[in-house]
């Protein structure tokens, strides 16, 4: 993104282990060149960041025009079927240009919240009907080119969605999401190209919506290209119950009969598993993607992801429908929510869940030298202030604490993706007004 040597002195930077002061990084064709502990003041030319400085967070689950139901969808009561219903009709009025439109601000707003990476899961394909664009990544395409205009990372997932339910063909509003079959699937998504802030990656949108004969489809699309491969996974009770009655197993056991399961592959949301299902994610390596802020939402549960972690599956974050983006909030909310469940306090460190934040959420979507404050690594930097009316007070060695606990997305100053400036002292470099396009943007899927 940038091939400018920069240099940066950080007032406080979190180092994977602790908080260090006066830490400069240097940065040459986007990557860490060199990191200099020891360093109390800033050496000549240096780009000054106050306050701590974390990797780059991670957004590791998103679906981008879901930002347009924040606060719509809060009216009244239901339960996740419902919410679905106003989240179709939602998208039936998208295109590719206002697509193209609400994506970028929503990417820019998750730059403001210090991501530099997101997971797109995409699965709205086609135009109303089914019927495909001319050019038939059209939909695809525009959330590449709104990341890159926002200036955050992508890893667009494209999701194969066949079907609405077990032995069910696509409803009406899911025949803009379904290209027939995996092997139609294949082909269309095998015209997308990776791009120097983009990777493309595979999703098997759940297992209701994917015919378990075609599951294997998708798996190996993902194999052969060493590509991430995401998966909604047992994030509601009817759909286990409705896997059980049809196949005689769990979602869980359904992937791994499949070859689903494996290091590539991330489970979103994991959050109604048995024992069993638990040991097959964890022993194939398989990771867990938590999303609390959307699964406190939908009511849908708390997922087991301490047995999943200590089973070996690695944990990232996301924000899924954006009823907020704040990755310090998804963070804090799973060891609170762990809390909640068991009555005892303390389940992760500030640190384990800063690196499902960075790290680990980089290297879910496909970006293993993302994440860490390291030479070699890409130059993506988080700054959040330690003086605001939520993080001041603390001592800065206990930066990792206060980010993760008390911190929130507003209290980012800057970020910096490939050693560039996306976020400067709290402001978008490259969509001036953030606020107003995201409204502009919403109201043109209300008009």
């Amino acid at each position: 993104m940038t091939a400018t040597p920069r240099t940066y002195w950080l007032e406080h930077a979190w180092l994977g282990t602790h908080v260090e002061p006066g830490v400069t990084v240097d940065v040459t064709d986007g990557r860490v060149a060199a990191v200099r502990t020891d360093t109390p003041a800033p050496p000549p030319g240096a780009e000054i960041l106050r306050g701590l400085t974390l990797p780059g967070l991670a957004n590791a689950h998103s679906h981008a025009f879901h930002r347009a139901l924040r606060s719509t969808v809060q009216v009244g009561s239901g339960t996740f079927w419902t919410w679905r219903e106003i989240m179709y009709a939602t998208a039936e009025r998208l295109t590719p240009d206002r697509y193209h439109a609400l994506a970028r601000a929503v990417y820019a707003e998750m730059a403001l919240a210090g991501i530099t990476t997101v997971g797109e899961f995409h699965y709205v394909h086609h135009a109303p009907g089914g019927t495909p664009y001319a050019d038939p990544n059209a939909m695809g395409e525009a959330l590449l080119a709104a990341a890159a205009e926002a200036g955050i990372r992508i890893t667009l997932l494209d999701a194969a969605y066949l079907s609405s339910g077990f032995c069910r063909p696509p409803t009406a509003h899911q025949l803009r999401f379904s290209d027939g079959d995996a092997d139609a699937w294949a082909a269309r998504c095998s015209l997308l190209k990776d791009q120097d802030h983009a990777r493309i990656g595979a999703a098997v949108h759940s297992v209701r919506a994917v015919p378990a004969e075609q599951l294997a489809t998708v798996a190996r699309w993902a194999e052969e290209r060493r590509a991430p491969l995401h998966v909604h996974l047992s994030e509601q009770t009817a759909e286990n119950d409705a896997c059980r009655e049809t196949h005689g197993c769990t979602p869980a056991q359904l992937l791994a009969l499949h070859g689903v399961l494996g290091p590539r592959t991330t489970g979103v949301h994991n959050t109604h598993l048995t024992a069993e299902d638990v040991s097959l994610i964890g022993g194939s390596g398989t990771g867990t993607c938590m999303c609390p802020t959307t699964e406190r939402d939908l009511a849908d549960g708390i997922g087991p992801a301490v047995a999943l972690q200590n089973e070996g599956s690695p944990l990232s974050l996301g924000s899924d429908s954006h009823a907020v983006v704040d990755l310090f909030e998804e963070a804090r909310a799973m060891e609170l929510n762990e809390r909640l469940r068991t009555r005892t306090r303390g389940h992760w460190t500030a640190a384990a869940l800063l690196r499902a934040a960075t790290a680990d959420g980089h290297a879910a979507l496909g970006w293993d030298d993302t994440g860490t404050l390291e030479a070699g690594a890409r130059a993506d930097l988080t700054t959040v202030a330690l003086d605001s009316v939520r993080t001041a007070g603390p001592l800065p060695r206990l930066g990792a604490e206060t980010a993760v606990f008390a911190a929130t997305a507003a209290d980012v100053r800057h970020t910096v993706v490939a050693g560039r400036h996306v976020v400067r002292d709290g402001a978008h470099t490259l969509v001036p007004d953030v606020p107003g396009a995201l409204a502009q943007a919403v109201q043109a899927l209300r008009a």
